[in-house]
């Protein structure tokens, strides 16, 4: 296989290739993923999380080997882990020769093949170790085409190759320099005379003191030049290490000469192989990172079934949300939620910190996730790829000086009702929660039949509850015509406490005052006792 086209994310490179085409890439931006709470959960540094997200069921099919081989084989991490910063020593060597313009340096090329060696060594040693425990085709691939270069014949002379040439180049430990003159004293040119094993000495009479010689030979400094390092700035320590580096190559330009094709063709081309992959390897170890924190808390962790998108499937038995999972201690409420025949919307209705946010986030979670190629966070999962996941969460910031804070909620609603599709993913939280209920359920209501045409998939968490007692009414308008239905959840409250499971129900706004009022001691009831007491 050439390794050249090899990806741990993408099956092939046509799919590959596709990605970058932008065929097959949801609309998952960073905005939505910061509002979900997923950037802090897979926290890259290198890259975008937006970069990674697939509609393709065979790229998903793929990844969730992958993570399945990452999640059974930590050893992976660990091996990957090492290899990165080796890889970044490796740009920043290009990139020091880039900026200095010596792009041919044969002692820079030298310093990357002992990176690139290094490279190979580590997977090498790695892989061959736990290769008896991989499955997936990414890695058996993978580890299968390293074990195979590091016990060629080829590899093996470049090893000694190397070898050889890094001792010549490391015995140096200085360089005699003649410099000519003109007829006033003034240097006219310089060059380099000899290499040499030895360092110089100085020829100062402590110094021969301690070393009770007092004999001078060619490696006895009779007057120093200018001391290197002092008195000079950055610019020229730089231009004199340049000069000498220069001076050097050349030297050894002859007996370097031979490897310059191995060294272009053969090293460069596999040590960008790992540079292009650097991306991918960060992705999927922190990734694994995340789903392994999960895994040890005793989350569970599905691999989903995968349908089409055209089937608009979401079912998902004891979702939970991952992020606010491994922020806490106590046991995780878990809740079914699906979207079938008999409503692609949901209006979910509730008390305040009931959990409403909570569940609507984690829908929006496991969707990414799923499109991510990672395991799902929930018992059981049927699931369709999304072409686009929209958010509209409260927001005290923005365009509100010239729109005011119910212009640019509206606003924003426009733009996510101008993009969607039937086969998007829509998640509403608090919007429109800047005005007056009458308001709010107005436009709300307006909103839900935009969405109901569109027959995209929503969850519509809101403390209207006016509104959630105005679906009948909207559902006999919407589905006569093509709409999708309506439903609604509840956020259930239990003897005044909050349980935070979700139930497919019809809401009563007046039952959560009555059990508020009840916990804080505000029915008329018990005003009546306070009085008699």
């Amino acid at each position: 296989m050439d390794l050249n086209n090899f990806s741990l994310i993408y099956p092939d490179f046509e799919t590959r290739q596709n990605h970058y085409k932008g065929i097959n890439v949801p609309k998952i931006d960073m905005f939505a993923l910061e509002e979900l709470g997923m950037l802090d959960f897979i926290d890259l540094r290198n890259s975008d999380l937006s970069d990674y997200f697939t509609t393709d069921s065979a790229v998903i099919e793929y990844r969730m080997e992958t993570f399945k081989d990452m999640l059974e084989n930590p050893e992976i991490s660990d091996i990957l882990g090492e290899l990165v910063p080796i890889l970044g020593d490796i740009m920043e060597l290009r990139r020091l020769e880039a900026d200095s313009g010596d792009t041919d340096s044969y002692l820079s090329s030298i310093t990357e093949i002992e990176l690139y060696i290094s490279c190979i060594d580590l997977l090498s040693d790695g892989f061959s170790k736990i290769r008896p425990n991989l499955k997936s085709r990414a890695f058996t691939t993978f580890a299968d085409r390293i074990i195979e270069l590091a016990t060629s014949d080829y590899y093996k002379e470049l090893n000694k190759k190397l070898l050889e040439l890094t001792e010549r180049v490391r015995e140096i430990k200085s360089v005699t320099i003649g410099v000519n003159l003109d007829a006033q004293l003034r240097p006219r040119s310089a060059g380099v005379l000899s290499i040499n094993a030895e360092q110089f000495k100085s020829g100062d009479v402590l110094e021969k003191i301690l070393r009770l010689s007092f004999k001078d030979d060619e490696y006895t400094c009779i007057a120093e030049l200018v001391p290197f390092g002092k008195k000079q700035n950055e610019n020229q320590k730089a231009a004199l290490s340049l000069a000498f580096n220069s001076a050097i190559n050349d030297v050894y330009k002859s007996s370097l000469h031979s490897w310059k094709r191995i060294i272009k063709s053969y090293v460069l081309d596999n040590t960008n192989f790992l540079l292009d992959l650097l991306g991918e390897f960060e992705f999927t170890v922190k990734a694994t990172e995340a789903l392994r924190t999960l895994r040890d808390k005793g989350c569970y962790l599905c691999v989903p079934t995968i349908e089409a998108m055209e089937a608009r499937a979401f079912k998902a038995t004891e979702l939970y949300n991952p992020c606010v999972a491994v922020k806490i201690d106590d046991e995780i409420v878990t809740n079914d939620i699906v979207f079938d025949e008999k409503a692609a919307i949901y209006v979910l209705t509730g008390p305040n910190r009931g959990g409403k946010s909570v569940i609507t986030c984690a829908v929006g979670i496991s969707q990414a996730m799923f499109q991510l190629g990672l395991f799902v966070p929930a018992k059981e999962a049927i699931i369709s790829p999304v072409d686009a996941i929209y958010t509209h969460f409260p927001t005290g910031a923005d365009d509100t000086i010239d729109k005011g804070r119910l212009g640019e909620e509206c606003a924003r609603l426009n733009e996510i009702l101008g993009a969607i599709t039937s086969n998007s993913l829509v998640l509403l939280d608090e919007s429109l929660s800047s005005t007056g209920s009458y308001e709010a359920s107005y436009i709300a209501g307006e909103v839900l039949r935009g969405l109901s045409a569109y027959g995209c998939r929503c969850i519509f968490s809101t403390h209207l509850h006016e509104l959630a007692a105005e679906i009948d009414n909207i559902n006999a308008q919407t589905i006569p015509q093509g709409g999708v239905p309506i439903d609604t959840l509840v956020a259930g409250i239990e003897e005044g406490k909050r349980s935070f499971k979700i139930t497919r129900a019809k809401p009563d706004g007046k039952s959560y005052a009555r059990d508020i009022a009840d916990k804080y001691g505000l029915s008329y009831e018990n005003i009546i006792k306070n009085i008699k007491k």
